[in-house]
């Protein structure tokens, strides 16, 4: 070693160091690019965690504390699961140089307030889980600066109020969901409610609460309701209310809404940020014109379409021949279509004020009516099938014309005779010699030749005819 330049030998120190650094825990399993420290009864942070991780598992340990720059080594690190914890508090800085976290799980803990000042550099954040602690106060800017934020929970938990004023259009523009499910709110600011991004109202989630029944609250959920809102409709029976704040008289306010028949619930939304809905229902190729009348007025005003089959529809990106959008916000569809239906939303700008309004509307594109049928055509086509079927029947139905008939069997030819001439012939009193000739003129005779008795006579056959030799009575002998 002491051949050795003492610089050489620094910077191979600090290698070794930075090495044992970077070794995993012996409590903690490792991964290219995972550690997973779950269930391993640590009562604090491993000081030795791989700098290159992505993902960071310390759920079911007895962690209650979190100091300042606890992640400072980890400027990779996306994924941190700390739930099922003793945390009760996050002390300054705890994220710093730790801004790549976009999936932070801090649930089923002890926290017990919110402060502004734990998510403070994530602004690359996009799910914050807080559900199962027992949190009661979430103090106002908790989430500022968690600009791309798309989802938060803080269900069951104590929450009595929450600063819904801090999340707007411009500074929470990604968030779908806000789940407040489960808490001790009774009353809440509704006009910061109402004045809540419409991505926002859409995914906010607030049954199982202690909602005292009020007209305010319900022209909430009766606009949400209309909208179809599936945080209404997978929990119609959760949402309740108390009447006059009595807990013994708690109803389920969207099965029954008898207690709310005296309310004006169809006003528009309160300003500043108004959402006005409407239904239209055209037929197919008819021309519709869908306005953007709001709240908003102004010559500054900047107008956005958000449309089911062709998106978001701009003055400057709009490039459809049967789409236009003219500068007062109006949408034309010049011939709309089945798969045009949907919902239409306007979203209105005043970027001086910077407060926005929205406009919905329902659109049902149906098939043209088919015009009913004539009962005069009807009949003619009656007549005329009538007519075709009776000279099918005399035309068509087998021939009975002479040249049609069957071949008769030949007929045979029979000679009849006449019993009393024959007797008068061989009567002895006639002497042989005196017989006179018997002349020989004969006559035929066409006679029915098979014959049934009935009642003593004879009924002929009809079915042939045969021949008869008749024996000319004037030529046999007299006596």
């Amino acid at each position: 070693m002491s051949g050795l330049h003492p610089g050489l030998v620094l910077l191979l120190l600090c290698l070794l160091l930075r090495a044992s650094e970077e070794t995993c825990p012996s409590m903690c399993l490792c991964t290219s690019d995972t550690v997973s420290c779950g269930s391993g009864g640590l009562t604090r942070l491993p000081k030795s965690l791989p700098s290159s991780s992505l993902t960071l598992d310390l759920s079911y340990n007895h962690l209650s504390w979190l100091g300042p720059g606890s992640f400072n080594r980890m400027s990779r690190l996306e994924t941190l699961r700390m739930s099922h914890n003793q945390l009760n508090a996050l002390g300054r800085a705890v994220f710093h140089n730790a801004s790549s976290l976009r999936h932070l799980d801090l649930s089923s803990n002890k926290l017990y307030v919110v402060e502004q000042h734990y998510f403070q550099g994530l602004w690359r954040l996009e799910e914050l889980l807080l559900f199962n602690n027992k949190i009661t106060q979430v103090e106002g800017g908790t989430l500022n600066g968690l600009s791309s934020l798309k989802k938060a929970y803080f269900s069951l938990n104590q929450i009595t109020n929450f600063p819904f004023f801090s999340i707007q259009d411009y500074s929470h523009p990604s968030l779908t969901m806000l789940d407040l499910s489960s808490n001790r709110m009774t009353t809440l600011p509704w006009e910061d409610v109402k004045a809540l991004p419409g991505l926002v109202q859409k995914g906010l989630f607030l049954h199982n609460n202690s909602l005292v029944c009020e007209c305010s609250m319900y022209s909430v959920f009766w606009h949400w309701e209309m909208r179809g809102y599936d945080s209404l409709k997978d929990f119609m029976d959760e949402h309740t209310c108390k009447i006059y704040g009595d807990s013994r008289a708690s109803i389920r306010f969207l099965r029954h809404n008898r207690f709310f028949q005296n309310c004006t619930v169809g006003k528009t939304v309160a300003l500043p940020v108004t959402v006005l809905l409407s239904n239209i229902a055209v037929s197919e190729g008819e021309r519709v014109r869908l306005d953007c009348q709001t709240s908003l007025s102004g010559a500054d005003l900047s107008f956005t379409w958000l449309s089911p089959s062709k998106g978001y529809i701009t003055q400057t990106s709009i490039n459809d021949t049967l789409f236009s959008l003219f500068p007062n916000g109006t949408l034309e569809i010049s011939a709309a279509k089945v798969n045009d239906s949907g919902l239409y939303v306007c979203t209105a700008v005043d970027f001086k004020q910077t407060l926005n309004a929205t406009r919905e509307v329902n659109v049902t594109v149906v098939w043209p009516a088919a015009e009913p049928f004539n009962t005069g055509y009807t009949t003619l086509l009656g007549c005329a099938v009538t007519m075709v079927l009776i000279l099918m029947y005399l035309y068509l139905t087998p021939c009975r014309c002479g040249c049609c008939k069957q071949p008769r069997p030949p007929v045979m030819p029979v000679a009849t005779y006449d019993p009393n001439t024959f007797s008068s012939i061989y009567s002895p009193s006639t002497s042989h010699g005196d017989q006179p000739k018997i002349q020989s003129n004969k006559h035929v005779a066409f006679m029915q030749p098979a014959a049934e008795e009935q009642n003593g006579s004879l009924k002929a056959d009809p079915s042939s005819l045969q021949w008869e030799w008749v024996l000319n009575e004037n030529t046999l002998p007299r006596n």
